[in-house]
């Protein structure tokens, strides 16, 4: 399949795609293992406060993100314009960008812990076992950032089979060692806590290893070229408004829990299933976003313009055919899927009634996704940003209208939020292409 450019086809995009897809599909397995391996010491406290910590850190690094797709953009930007030699400096920027960040996470962590447990609202225990997991697992900040260096430069350069070897590697890893420091050497929380900073070492040494084979093997810079004033202005401009998108994103996520735990404990459970719906979906559309970042960010650094428009529409077509199978699947299967998650008749009864809305996210959400990693790919970063919040506006504005519709309505304006993050951007689309490479 082939739709404009005779160079740029269906394999190309499942190259990236598809190890990405993986990716996505084997990392929940973490969570569950984590939360077999607490649930079985006993305790409830220890269980909530590590999943409690496991959410927290979860936004917080997901925050940081920009550091994985600023750097796929950069390098797939630098590959297409043959800039080779651009890639160890890259590289090199963005470990000073992880271990300062890192670093000053781990500073302020005494307030930082004190302000999202409270803001989270759990009990004495819960809040008491959460601290004694996030002040283990804070120390794994600089290497999870630096993580996302590496990712985001192997997927640039369509390097995503390493991408995905080192992903599995520090997921397995960390299973392996959660299981053994919390069931076989009886270390409880601290254990979990633990497992996750050696996994993520580990990933890092692999990942270090692999960029160093990558580079010929050095990845020392010279000065001159690390510290370019113009490349780290603009690549701090751009990680900025990543950031600022991202936090709106993450806004959007967490007011739709908190209107849902409102709601009363059987919505907020019905929700939390449904939740793993959208899940599902997100993890083949967002597959398909991280291969328009590489093949956009490509396109844009070789100045070809047909090539960004055929990447475009590839990336958009396989997204409606994944989001149609998905529906199709949610549609048949769906009572099936709520009954395997939950045992609860009221729980299961509250999540059907809301099924269909949420089978209509992965049609209305690729858009969304696809256009994400256009921008992205392009460094559009400051429309992005500015898009992102005006959809944030859209969508409490929806909530507002549609309160009166209870859960359906924040359900329904969850959907607006997914309309009008795509929609938005697919109208400035045409505009920044035309900028980005002249009528």
């Amino acid at each position: 399949m082939s739709i404009d450019n005779p160079n740029l086809t269906t394999r190309d995009v499942f190259a990236i795609a598809g190890p990405a897809m993986l990716a996505n599909l084997t990392t929940p397995l973490l969570g569950v293992v984590a939360t077999a391996a607490i649930g079985r010491l006993g305790d409830a406290t220890m269980l909530g406060g590590v999943a409690m910590a496991s959410v927290i850190f979860d936004c917080l690094f997901w925050l940081f993100a920009f550091l994985r797709m600023s750097t796929v953009a950069f390098a797939a930007q630098a590959v297409g314009a043959g800039q080779t030699h651009e890639l160890r400096a890259l590289l090199a920027r963005g470990f000073i960008i992880a271990a300062i960040v890192g670093v000053l996470l781990i500073a302020v962590q005494t307030p930082l812990t004190a302000l999202l447990l409270k803001a989270m609202g759990g009990s004495e225990g819960v809040t008491a076992a959460a601290k004694t997991y996030f002040a283990v697992r804070i120390w794994s900040a600089p290497l999870v950032l630096a993580n996302y260096v590496v990712l985001g430069w192997l997927v640039g350069q369509a390097r995503a089979t390493l991408a995905l070897t080192i992903q599995i590697s520090i997921n397995v890893i960390n299973m392996a060692a959660t299981v053994l420091l919390v069931l076989v050497l009886d270390v409880g929380i601290v254990g979990a806590a633990f497992a996750a900073v050696i996994a993520e070492a580990a990933g890092l040494v692999l990942g270090v290893i692999v960029s160093r084979r990558i580079a010929g093997g050095r990845i020392a810079v010279p000065r001159a070229e690390l510290l370019d004033r113009t490349k780290l202005m603009h690549m701090m401009a751009v990680n900025r408004d990543i950031m600022i998108r991202t936090a709106a994103l993450i806004a959007a996520f967490l007011f739709f829990i908190a209107q849902g735990a409102r709601s009363g404990d059987l919505i907020l459970a019905a929700n939390a299933v449904l939740n793993n719906f959208l899940l599902i979906s997100a993890f083949f559309l967002d597959g398909l976003a991280n291969a328009a970042e590489q093949m956009c960010g490509r396109a844009l650094g070789a100045r070809d313009r047909r090539g960004f428009t055929t990447a475009t529409k590839l990336v958009i077509a396989w997204g409606f055919a994944f989001a149609i199978a998905v529906t199709i699947v949610f549609v048949l299967f769906g009572p099936a899927i709520i009954d395997a998650m939950t045992a609860s008749a009221d729980v299961r009864r509250v999540a059907r009634d809301y099924l269909w809305l949420v089978a209509l996210a992965p049609l209305l959400g690729v858009f969304a996704f696809a256009y994400d990693g256009i921008f992205i790919g392009a460094t559009w970063a400051r429309d992005m940003r500015n898009l992102m919040v005006l959809s944030f506006v859209f969508y409490i504005g929806a909530w507002y209208l549609l309160q009166p519709f209870g859960n359906a309505g924040l359900w329904g304006a969850l959907l607006v939020h997914y309309i009008a993050r795509g929609g938005l951007q697919a109208m400035r689309y045409p505009a920044l292409v035309r900028q980005s490479f002249g009528r």
